[in-house]
């Protein structure tokens, strides 16, 4: 259907018109911006892609102010040529609203300049690392005449150094680390049972790659995974031997555009920015045929038929999408009691209502839909990924909401699942158990509001949840949640710092710091973790340094705030603590916590010119807050 191309995205048929209107005028960042992430969301060729990278380091150099998250510094360590892979990584990173700058080393150089304190890369100072090593690098001395014994014991050498190295990034500049999976680059030499062959190079890249992955979780080091690329695209799309032998260039020149985009989304996921919520039209994409005109016995779906089984096969992997954590929402333009008709009804139907976690259809426009399942979910605009077959009402969503992905789903219904797959819309590198809850836990919210909007009473609306906090300090139990909640929360975050999974790991071992992670239980059910909240002692001054305090958006109005602060006062007192201090530091998107600290009875100590601002509550005079929450530790 297609080669190796972004064939999620629209074309453009006058993107080079509007390359060419992209200028730089003093005083005028956030046009130039706005222009640059809109072209990247096109279907680039890799000549194009190289186009616009240049274009934007020509009319904007430096990162502009309104970044919805912080700039990536991206270090590129390659085996061999990988100088042609900077402009995609960065194009992809565009695409996403986020700035990435590259480093890389001089050819053949990377491991001399990571263990040099010196060099361009510690001068760089990366906040990610990209280890692009190919496999004929990492595979030197693999002969055919090897014992299987003498095969484990040199692949368990090679990954021993390379995680060596990880680690020696990650220490050196608290960075996220990216490794490449390489591509099956190497002949068989036995033919469709080359695995009896243990010394043969293909036999021992497919056993490095298995341990790859092993090790690598074992470290939290995030994977792009070439080798499954090489499967799904062709091995001859992404290398040709004759670029090797020229120019020790792995990757074809024409896959990095799509190389790019792997990479990107890696370093989106690491920030929290991967899309939350996949939002469905239903007449004809759902199914086939229109449920208001053809009736339940009329729609295709299932039954045999090519095109029923096309549709029932996108319903099985939006249904799997959603057990893995993805919201699913409907937004179709139909009479809700038709609408939901198939979802009740009909046998085949993969999906069920209780599937969905916001069912909207009415009559009105899809974007103005769009905007309440969003408010519904108590989630951004731009966690939202839109799946309908029609062609205009995609090009009217992505004018009216540029920010929503809104995927060019092809023709035939067999490739939108593929479609969607392939676009990384829903990239992450961990799942937890409240991942999998997902769905439940934003149809429990929605009938919380549903109870809300009853209620006359607002102290007996809180009453009546019966909300219980189960709280405790960090543990290796919910590491990988607190991760997850700091890289990814950015609206009522106080600092927006993202942390790594050895940060979190040391905190968990230091008894002097402060660490909550707050769970909240009400009569719906689990909430899971809605508040986190770190603090380093000051023990000469007595002194908690408040550094992260998040919470959930879907349960502000309940007196969370006031019993986090309950919490974390008690807990500072226990450690010694006479006095909090804690920074606001403003971000694109977490305005709403700005007036947080003097809510919750602090002092202000100091205001920067950028917004920053310092505050301080004396802790010997401390009373808790009145709250309709009882609290107790796990």
């Amino acid at each position: 259907m297609h080669g190796i191309d972004l064939h999620w995205l629209p074309n453009d048929p006058r993107w080079a018109e509007h390359l060419a209107a992209v200028v730089s005028v003093d005083g005028m960042e956030s046009p130039v911006w706005s222009q640059v992430v809109a072209l990247a969301r096109n279907r680039l060729s890799a000549l194009q892609t190289i186009q616009l990278d240049r274009r934007r380091a020509k009319a904007l150099p430096s990162a502009p102010p309104q970044l919805a998250g912080p700039p990536v510094r991206l270090a590129i360590l390659g085996s061999s040529t990988v100088d042609h892979l900077a402009a995609g990584i960065r194009v992809g990173g565009l695409r996403r609203s986020i700035w990435i700058e590259t480093y890389t080393p001089s050819y053949g150089q990377y491991a001399q300049e990571l263990l040099d304190p010196s060099s361009g890369l510690h001068d760089f100072v990366p906040t990610s690392v990209l280890f692009a090593l190919d496999g004929y690098h990492l595979l030197q001395g693999i002969t055919p005449t090897a014992t299987s014994e003498a095969v484990s014991a040199t692949l368990n050498g090679i990954v021993d150094r390379l995680e060596a190295q990880w680690l020696t990034a990650r220490r050196k500049f608290s960075a996220h680390i990216i490794q490449n999976v390489p591509l099956p680059v190497f002949l068989p030499l036995l033919g469709g049972n080359e695995h009896r062959l243990p010394g043969s190079q293909l036999t021992a890249l497919r056993q490095f790659s298995a341990l790859l992955r092993v090790r690598a979780d074992a470290v939290g080091v995030d994977l792009v995974a070439l080798d499954d690329r090489a499967v799904s695209d062709s091995l001859a799309a992404w290398h040709d031997p004759a670029l090797w032998h020229r120019a020790k260039q792995e990757i074809h020149p024409q896959a990095t555009a799509l190389y790019g985009d792997l990479v990107a989304r890696l370093v989106a996921a690491n920030q929290g920015r991967a899309s939350k919520c996949l939002v469905l039209d239903l007449d004809n994409t759902l199914w086939g045929g229109v449920i208001g005109d053809d009736g339940l016995a009329g729609i295709k779906l299932g039954q045999g038929s090519a095109r029923g089984e096309a549709h029932l096969a996108f319903q099985h992997y939006a249904r799997d999408l959603g057990r893995r954590g993805i919201i699913l929402a409907v937004c179709s333009k139909n009479d809700e009691m038709n609408a939901l008709e198939p979802f009740q009804s009909h046998p085949e139907m993969a999906l069920k209502r209780e599937d969905i976690a916001c069912f909207v259809a009415n009559w009105t426009d899809k974007a103005s839909n769009l905007r309440e399942i969003a408010k519904q979910l108590n989630i951004g605009l731009d966690s939202l990924v839109f799946a309908d077959d029609n062609p205009a009402e995609r090009a009217i969503i992505r004018r009216e909401l540029p920010m929503v992905e809104v995927p060019e789903l092809p023709e035939d219904p067999t490739f939108y699942a593929s479609c969607i797959a392939n676009a990384g819309f829903f990239e992450a590198t961990r799942l937890t158990v409240e991942d999998v809850q997902r769905t439940q836990l934003y149809q429990q919210n929605v009938a919380r509001d549903n109870l809300m909007a009853d209620a006359t009473d607002m102290n007996g609306y809180l009453h009546s949840l019966a909300m219980q906090a189960i709280w405790d300090r960090f543990d290796s139990v919910g590491r990988s949640r607190i991760v997850q909640l700091i890289n990814k929360t950015n609206q009522f975050n106080l600092t927006t710092r993202r942390v790594t999974d050895a940060e979190i790991g040391r905190l968990i071992e230091d008894d002097s710091a402060l660490t909550l992670q707050i769970r909240l239980l009400d009569q719906f059910g689990d909430n899971g973790i809605v508040a986190i909240v770190a603090g380093e002692a000051d023990e000469a001054t007595h002194t908690i340094h408040l550094v992260t305090w998040l919470m959930s958006c879907r349960v502000l109005g309940r007196g969370v705030e006031s019993e986090t602060l309950n919490l974390v006062a008690l807990e500072a007192m226990r450690l010694g603590a006479t006095r909090l201090v804690g920074r606001y530091i403003p971000s694109a998107k977490n305005g709403m916590v700005r007036d947080h600290y003097a809510k919750l009875g602090f002092s202000m100590l100091t205001e920067d010119v950028d917004g920053t601002t310092t505050w301080f509550m004396d802790l010997n005079n401390f009373e808790p807050r009145q709250t309709y929450i009882t609290s107790k530790q796990a």
